[in-house]
């Protein structure tokens, strides 16, 4: 294959997307899970001003709980045999779950995809939600905000918390959403 051939597994841009599959990924994902959550840390990276570890990878913990922990559950988001993004929830035997990590890749980004999985992960455990983002990220303010509405109407709080584990960072905004269903 030359550089100007497409990948083979690269959608042709003229065809329609195909809708987007949210499903729990397993071990057979992990390589490319792997990768999107570098693409993930990299994206954080420009709010958080984290830099990678010296062999140009990012930290990793959440990404190992998501796939050990019992309680913690890895998501990914594909279009067609094309993945498209992730999330991480936690909290799974809690009365609270947490969407711990969430990513969509640029690509996918603007088309419903990201509206559609992580309404479909937060109704695969019905219950109270929380999700935590950045006020200095705006479009993701605006997301969740969305998500938030889609899942309950106006039936959902926010407030702003402290990172006990980065006080020199801005408070994250967190939203509660009480009632999924």
């Amino acid at each position: 294959m030359t550089e100007s051939q497409p990948h083979p597994a690269q959608p042709n841009p003229a065809e329609p997307n195909p809708a987007p599959t949210v499903r729990r990924a397993d071990a057979a994902d992990r390589p490319g899970y792997d990768r999107l959550w570098q693409l993930f840390r990299h994206e954080l990276s420009a709010l958080t001003g984290t830099l990678p570890f010296p062999d140009g990878t990012f930290r990793t913990e959440r990404l190992e709980a998501a796939f050990a922990d019992p309680d913690w559950a890895p998501y990914l988001f594909t279009r067609g045999e094309n993945p498209a993004g992730f999330a991480v929830v936690r909290g799974l035997g809690a009365p609270t779950r947490v969407l711990n990590s969430f990513f969509v890749v640029a690509g996918a980004r603007r088309s419903g995809l990201g509206l559609h999985a992580a309404c479909q992960v937060m109704r695969l455990h019905p219950g109270a939600w929380e999700v935590a983002f950045q006020d200095a990220n705006p479009p993701a303010v605006r997301f969740w905000r969305r998500v938030a509405t889609e899942l309950a109407g106006d039936a959902w709080t926010e407030e702003h918390r402290a990172s006990p584990a980065r006080p020199d960072l801005p408070p994250d905004t967190w939203i509660r959403i009480d009632a999924v269903s």
